[in-house]
């Protein structure tokens, strides 16, 4: 069974820098689509970054590009959200989601039927 653990999350001041990771059990990196989500209280839930061996395909929301970045540890299983820079209106819940057959370039991709999910982990920034 495919398994997501988040974490990383917490308090830091803007400009500052955190590091989310994202640990999947129950499939391989290499062979699935991993998306990142956030969702701000009383707001509609958007998709941040999306990345796809398997389409070669990738997608960043342009509010963070050039602040964040996504990395992969094959023997950990694990996905990585770098966020430097970050700002206040950066301040969410973020989600790692996992789906085998979903395209990053999917039309609505904060719409899209991922198939797993992690728990969330607060992000606030915040002088």
């Amino acid at each position: 069974q495919v398994q997501l653990v988040e974490s990383g999350g917490g308090l830091v001041q803007p400009g500052g820098s955190l590091r989310l990771s994202c640990a999947a059990s129950g499939f391989t990196l290499d062979s699935i689509t991993v998306g990142w989500f956030r969702q701000a209280p009383g707001k509609e839930r958007e998709a941040v970054s999306c990345i796809s061996s398997k389409y070669g395909s990738t997608y960043w929301i342009d509010s963070v590009k050039g602040r964040f970045t996504i990395s992969t540890d094959s023997e950990k299983k694990t996905v990585y959200l770098q966020m430097n820079d970050l700002k206040p209106e950066d301040t969410a819940v973020y989600f790692c989601a996992t789906d085998l057959s979903i395209n990053c370039w999917t039309l609505h991709l904060e719409n899209s039927d991922f198939r797993s999910w992690g728990q969330g982990t607060q992000v606030t920034v915040s002088s």
